[in-house]
């Protein structure tokens, strides 16, 4: 008997490559599972998600089917991924609708991303049970359901909170989490209502897979597994799922050829994302505190978009215009100040001693996976929860500041100075500290989570165990 899941991710890279990673993964446990991606171009088809597609090649168990959609202008204000996704699901209904009728496979349900839950309505046509792929990490996931429950009980709205509430109990955290902390998509009365839509697909789920360990995240996972917590759907902490294919590397070899002629864990990498750039005046308090410091550094800088909704960050064509006086030529032997960079292949390397990240939570789990301790600096989506959670619950990166002002999706962000930033640093790269020996522990432990018997191995097959009784 072969039995068929239909995976839609959302068009991100970010996510997409973490679901075909799980995808394959699946197959590779149990020679029963079928597998097919429903591939969802990207609003403006303009970059990874096309090339992905292009680069994909089905098999006999995983296939990839890509849908046809409108290309929104560039002129457009992009919508909320959610909307967007909505208004696939004639497509996304006539693809599963080919599937079955193509193939004599038994349909066992969708596996659908974070941004993708309104398809459960096509799954339930189909008679099948969803799932979801939960690609951040479960802290997130239960502050996100809490905010939920506590605003359809009329407890409270998170975005509407008195200046007077200055902290919030949560169950998935060990400490009360501080309001300043919060998400822009949680305080915008624009986009809660979109994140509170989400949440209650998220509790018609059959399952959620979880891209965490079970290792990393015990506290935060007990909201889920305990049975009485509102009916919560089971979650299968199955992380860290990690595509370590940078891509085209070949170009940036000289970069890594630098990095393997410096000391073990004495270069500084700052990276920040396809969506994190900085203003000059930004770009310089970072400059100001690296020269400071005296640590070797990788620095992947990119120009702040004017409009992060409509354009991405580029580069900066002149950088001795937007650095201080004499930087590039004081730091010539220690440093370099790059456009793109292989963050994984950097990552890897032996010389990387600190990482300065946006905490999205693919770089998160890719720095606990090589043992580099963090230095969060959140810049949109959930990061800032991200960052509370490696800082504060778990004491595997060192605070630039416990509250970051502003949001890229809100158009502006709070200028952090090279005092607090050279401080950062100073305390991250200093060798046999805490922080630094708890990263070693998480590292192994992620590493054997993975392995048979391991805790994420173990989830992996439970699902598959589950999927399976649902069918026969």
């Amino acid at each position: 008997m072969t039995i068929e899941l239909v995976f839609i991710p959302s068009p991100g890279i970010g996510h997409l490559k973490p679901t075909v990673k799980l995808a394959k993964q699946l197959i590779d446990n149990d020679d029963r599972l079928s597998i097919t991606v429903i591939i969802i171009p990207s609003r403006s088809d303009a970059g990874d998600v096309s090339a992905f597609s292009s680069t994909t090649t089905s098999h006999n168990r995983l296939r990839y089917e890509s849908v046809s959609v409108q290309v929104q202008p560039q002129t457009a204000r992009l919508e909320p991924t959610q909307l967007y996704i909505e208004k696939q699901k004639p497509q996304v209904r006539e693809a599963v609708t080919r599937i079955v009728v193509d193939s004599n496979k038994l349909l066992a349900g969708f596996v659908v991303d974070m941004f993708c839950c309104s398809m459960i309505d096509i799954a339930n046509e189909f008679n099948v049970p969803t799932y979801m792929l939960y690609t951040s990490n479960a802290a997130f996931l239960g502050i996100t359901l809490h905010f939920q429950l506590m605003f359809d009980e009329k407890k409270y709205d998170v975005s509407d909170l008195d200046d007077l509430v200055n902290e919030l109990d949560v169950p998935c955290v060990t400490r009360p989490y501080p309001v300043k902390c919060l998400p822009h998509v949680f305080t915008s009365k624009e986009w809660s209502p979109f994140f509170l839509a989400q949440a209650r697909y998220f509790r018609k789920m059959k399952g959620i897979l979880v891209n965490t360990v079970a290792e990393l995240e015990t506290h935060a996972l007990k909201m889920f597994n305990n049975g009485d917590h509102h009916l919560l759907p089971r979650a299968y902490p199955v992380g860290p799922v990690l595509d370590f294919v940078n891509g085209d590397v070949e170009k940036d070899l000289e970069i890594l050829r630098w990095l393997d002629k410096q000391p073990p864990k004495s270069v500084l990498f700052l990276c920040f994302g396809s969506m994190g750039g900085f203003t000059e005046e930004q770009t310089r308090e970072i400059a100001v505190a690296l020269d400071r410091s005296g640590h070797r550094f990788l620095w992947s800088l990119r120009r702040a978009s004017p409009n992060i909704m409509m354009e991405r960050p580029g580069d900066y064509t002149n950088l001795d215009e937007v650095l201080p006086e004499g930087f590039l030529n004081r730091t010539l032997d220690r440093g370099k100040v790059i456009g793109w960079a292989p963050q994984v292949a950097v990552l890897a390397k032996p010389a990387i001693g600190g990482f300065v990240t946006h905490c999205g939570w693919n770089s998160v789990l890719e720095s606990l996976w090589f043992g580099v301790p963090m230095v969060p600096w959140p810049l949109y989506a959930e990061q800032k929860v991200n960052a509370f959670e490696i800082v504060e619950e778990l004491g595997l990166g060192v605070e630039i500041q416990r509250y970051f002002k502003g949001d890229l999706l809100a158009g502006e962000m709070g200028i952090v100075t090279a005092e607090d930033i050279e401080k950062a640093v100073r305390c991250v790269m200093e060798e046999e500290s805490d922080v630094r020996n708890r990263v070693k522990e998480i590292e192994e432990k992620c590493h054997v989570a993975l392995m048979d018997g391991g805790s994420s191995q173990t989830a992996l097959l439970k699902f598959i165990q589950d999927v399976v009784e649902n069918v026969v």
